[in-house]
């Protein structure tokens, strides 16, 4: 009996396991969206002259710093 809850102890581990790490992906692709949509503004508000290349760069850095850290998958779905 105790081998059979030892297997079910760890699977419900490996299940909580992978629940959370889809869920630190689906908030990592959500992040990076978010910076590109950040990005797009900025260019778009430079264009437009409201807006500085300061601006521009610095969402630019920080989308850089995501794919850096969190690689760039979130972008084929953009």
């Amino acid at each position: 009996m105790a081998g059979f809850l030892d297997r079910a102890r760890e699977q419900a581990q490996n299940a909580l396991n992978q629940g959370r790490q889809k869920v630190d992906e689906v908030q990592a692709q959500r992040a990076g969206n978010d910076l590109l949509k950040k990005l797009g503004a900025a260019y778009y508000a430079e264009r437009r002259g409201s807006g500085t290349p300061q601006a521009t760069q610095d969402a630019l850095g920080a989308l850089e710093a995501h794919i850096a850290t969190h690689g760039d998958d979130f972008l084929r779905g953009a």
